[in-house]
């Protein structure tokens, strides 16, 4: 993770973060100064929920998945975190456990920030507690959408939201058709549901030509009858 090992170069990752975007220069070199670099190979555990949190980690470069595994040993995934993006900041301001698992789910390079630090920084800089409240009460009503999506809807608009979320998405292809390495497992634990009634949606949308299945991708074809499904419009 050289690309992020001196402070200025620290301070670019951390104004690529939305959540630090909005702090001056000033102190986006001071909070860059207690940061540090940690990497991750692809499908290493990050935290475990239970863990203490006296960490925030900011994504420089590949994606980290944020799940839960239920009494049933179903895994739930809860957020999917990519470059530019900040996770593990709710433990590090309540100084609770962590709530969630992260794992790596590519090689993944992180700025890493620890409790005391940024306490001491935005103490001295309140506009960057105010933007990182917007941030948690941003998730928060993520949150909330999903509780009620799992609770409200069926699978067939679950599953249409879960793949436009990922379509408009930071790490999206520009390139249409899309075509996504995601398993019907994955998309179950996106959305609540098993992978057999995952796979019997798509099959249904493979005949309305909606999605093709070939060689293992998922390859999105119409967007437009999503969106339909998906009721967002």
């Amino acid at each position: 993770m050289a690309a992020a090992s001196k402070p200025t170069d620290k301070a670019a990752a951390l104004a690529g973060c939305m959540v630090f975007e909005a702090l001056s220069a000033e102190t986006r070199e001071e909070l860059a100064t207690h940061a540090y670099p940690k990497s991750f190979s692809a499908g290493d555990l990050i935290f475990a929920a239970g863990d203490p949190g006296q960490t925030m980690m900011a994504v420089v470069k590949g994606s980290v998945r944020v799940g839960i595994v239920t009494s049933t040993a179903r895994e739930v995934v809860l957020k999917d975190c990519h470059q530019g993006e900040v996770f593990g900041e709710v433990a590090l301001f309540d100084n609770g456990p962590r709530s969630a698992d992260a794992r790596a789910l590519t090689n993944v390079e992180l700025l890493m920030l620890e409790r005391r630090d940024v306490l001491a920084v935005l103490s001295r800089h309140p506009e960057g507690a105010l933007r990182l409240l917007e941030l948690l009460c941003g998730r928060l009503r993520r949150s909330d959408e999903r509780m009620q999506e799992l609770a409200f809807l069926d699978i067939s608009t679950r599953l249409a939201r879960a793949l436009l979320r990922i379509l408009e998405g930071p790490e999206a292809a520009t390139k249409r058709p899309v075509r996504l390495s995601l398993s019907q497992t994955e998309l179950g634990n996106m959305i609540g549901s098993a992978r057999e009634n995952v796979n019997r949606c798509l099959k249904g949308w493979q005949r309305q030509e909606i999605v093709d299945l070939k060689e293992g991708w998922l390859i999105v074809l119409d967007e437009k009858s999503l969106r339909l499904m998906a009721d967002l419009d």
